[in-house]
């Protein structure tokens, strides 16, 4: 099909209202029958103020401006790959299979940044960008550059990533036009479907098979919701459908390492019992399945879903919110599995996996159940991420950047192929900072979402909303608080229609002793950990919600299930997990010869000038230096010394040069 036609296309649908100009969610579920919770327009919400304020800011001014350098430079050499795909530039082709995916998350969150700050130089960055991608583009619709510079058959291999990069691809495509009303980059993306459907549609045997991290699922839908075209959900639910029907041995189109659990393909999806294989194909592919369940409302989607949830949630996922406990390991099926969910309650700390995509994807994953169930439960997986093992990914100046995300790192272990010392300012795997940064950029769309008949209050931190309920009605509202560190939130009411109308505040599962008041008086009920408080009256502009969450300290335990945290505890305060870092020690001693006493006294102290500005916990630690020589040797009272110390957000450690830290500690009774 000629490109004349497909733009042809955009433009009929543009007239037939089926393509809206008018900003919309990062996910659109403003016409899914089967949601609770529908997502607010994209730039309706902007951070103001505070940590999450100081955090966008600094993404729109430092991340995506720096990042963007890489990309389009010699460093990252992604639109050098596209400019050579498309006959404006020699060379050979830089970077992972998967390459391109990573530039269009950046697209995508330079497109948040834009949505928000409405910079010209950054829309018509965009537009040069984008008119080189189309250029690059096949006349059939195929577009991927390392299978296009190297001359390599089309779908010849799964592991070549065709899927990934044009998945990406059609999402970065439908937030550009949400955003900038704009069809360009839709209309590439529309021609990458067409030919995805026309390919995948007639299901050959040969690629019955194919989809290895599956964001093609989660494109097409929506592709689907910004077209109306049923072609892309129903090709959505057939990559669902492809996974588990096909002998799992390794073919000449499969890497021999990746199949079976590893990719997902062992156990129909409806059949599955538990998160399994590759952690963020997993978790990449579970998101995708929740936004189709959201088109269609098939009850056994949903149902695997949720035991997925619970399996992830309750036996699978560390305290900070990550995901994949191992590099390398072995699935309950005795599948082969890298960077990966392993067996339930196998929790490592020292060689934790936590990719760093990982972790954002159960975010991801986590608001669209939120908005499929309606659910604080949700919203509070949202929030752990978001505070401890997302922002872990990043350095306090926005450029440096982590892979993996472990629980503990000693001086003398010796790293795995994606672990670093400290964070790198380049990654040559470098699926995660871009990742990181568009969840940064599209953070303040996830803070809200709309009810039936009025508002949910998902996240916490100073910000300005001015939306439409679902009826129409506007809605305008100012939230002030010092969100993580201080547990007060005051929302005013700027403007709101007159009817009675639900504002919903979720109260944190951590939020024992929470207080509700509305213009000053107390709500006696309803007002539960691990639930949103529905409040239900006539508003009026000037009226104000107070939400009171005490921030105690307090010391975790784990399922005596996790042999690896035994007599062990962890710090958390609010949302924020803590660590205890070597820079807080005395020189020379290993984070291994440090005990948390059980009746540690943990004082809270904020400090604008240290580590960007952080609640830094003062406490007492017990040192010991006997011998740990030799893999055992004889139990000997141990000679304590006891030092006063500073435990700091786990986002926090390996600011200040190469440490060891535990977020774990070994506890003394007494």
């Amino acid at each position: 099909m000629k490109r004349t036609t497909h733009w042809g296309l955009c433009l009929g649908l543009l007239a037939a209202g089926l393509l809206q100009a008018q900003h919309r969610g990062v996910i659109d579920t403003s016409k899914s029958p089967h949601v609770a919770l529908r997502s607010i327009n994209i730039g309706d919400c902007r951070w103001t103020d505070g940590f999450w304020g100081q955090k966008w800011r600094q993404c729109a001014e430092v991340m995506v401006p720096h990042m963007g350098r890489l990309l389009t430079g010699e460093v990252g050499h992604a639109l050098d790959n596209f400019k050579i795909a498309a006959g404006l530039k020699q060379g050979e082709f830089k970077g992972t299979w998967w390459h391109d995916g990573d530039f269009y998350k950046w697209i995508e969150a330079a497109t948040y940044v834009y949505a928000i700050n409405r910079d010209p130089k950054l829309r018509e960055q965009l537009d040069r960008i984008i008119a080189i991608i189309a250029k690059a583009q096949a006349p059939d619709g195929y577009l991927s550059t390392p299978v296009m510079i190297r001359g390599v058959p089309r779908f010849s291999h799964r592991s070549h990533h065709e899927l990934y990069n044009m998945g990406h691809l059609m999402t970065a495509a439908c937030i550009h036009h949400r955003v900038t009303g704009q069809t360009n980059f839709l209309d590439v993306a529309i021609r990458a479907a067409d030919y995805l459907c026309r390919l995948f549609g007639p299901q050959p045997k040969r690629l019955a098979r194919f989809g290895f991290n599956q964001t093609q699922i989660t494109g097409l839908v929506e592709l689907y919701r910004t077209t109306r075209r049923p072609e892309y959900l129903r090709l959505a639910e057939l990559f669902i459908n492809m996974r588990g029907r096909s002998k799992v041995d390794p073919d000449l189109t499969v890497w021999y390492k990746a199949v079976g659990d590893m990719v997902q393909e062992r156990v129909p999806l409806r059949r599955e019992t538990e998160a399994v294989g590759h952690a963020v194909l997993a978790l990449y592919y579970y998101a995708g399945a929740a936004d189709v369940y959201a088109e269609t409302g098939e009850e056994a989607l949903i149902a695997a879903l949720d035991r997925i949830w619970d399996n992830i949630v309750n036996r699978k996922m560390y305290v900070t919110g990550a995901c994949g406990q191992a590099h390398h390991g072995a699935s309950s099926r005795v599948d082969f599995v890298h960077e990966a969910f392993v067996r339930e309650y196998v929790m490592p700390n020292l060689t934790a996996y936590n990719e760093t995509c990982a972790n954002v994807c159960n975010a991801m994953f986590n608001y669209r159940m939120l908005g499929i169930h309606g659910e604080s439960r949700f919203a509070d997986v949202m929030e752990l991420v978001l505070h401890n093992s997302a922002l872990s990914g990043i350095s306090l100046d926005g450029t440096r950047y982590f892979y993996t995300n472990p629980l503990r790192r000693t001086f003398d272990y010796n790293l795995d192929t994606t672990d670093q010392k400290t964070r790198e300012p380049w990654i040559d795997c470098f699926c995660c900072p871009p990742n990181l940064v568009r969840t940064i950029a599209k953070s303040p769309a996830w803070a809200y979402s709309l009810t039936p008949n009025g508002l949910s209050v998902n996240l916490y931190g100073s910000n300005h909303l001015e939306t439409r309920l679902q009826d129409g009605s506007a809605i305008e509202l100012d939230q002030q608080s010092n969100f993580p560190w201080d547990g007060r939130v005051r929302i005013r009411l700027r403007a709101c229609k007159r009817e009675p109308f639900d504002i919903w505040l979720r109260i944190p599962d951590w939020a024992e002793g929470a207080v509700v008041r509305v213009n000053g008086q107390a709500i006696e009920t309803g007002v539960l950990p691990g639930h949103f408080a529905r409040l239900k009256r006539p508003w009026k502009p000037g009226d104000v919600i107070e939400l009171d969450m005490p921030m105690e300290t307090r010391l975790l335990v784990g399922n005596p299930k996790i042999e690896e945290i035994r007599n062990q505890v962890a710090i958390k305060r609010g949302p924020v997990v803590y660590c205890l870092e070597t820079p807080d020690l005395p020189k020379g001693t290993s984070i291994l010869d440090a005990y948390l006493p059980s009746d540690v006294k943990l004082t809270p102290h904020y400090d604008a000038d240290f580590l960007g500005g952080v609640v830094y916990l003062e406490g007492e630690v017990w040192l010991h230096s006997e011998s740990q020589e030799g893999m055992y040797h004889p139990l000997n009272k141990p000679t304590w010394k006891k030092v006063k110390t500073r435990f700091i957000p786990y986002f926090a450690w390996s600011n200040r040069g190469v440490s060891e830290m535990t977020v774990w500690l070994p506890v003394v009774w007494r």
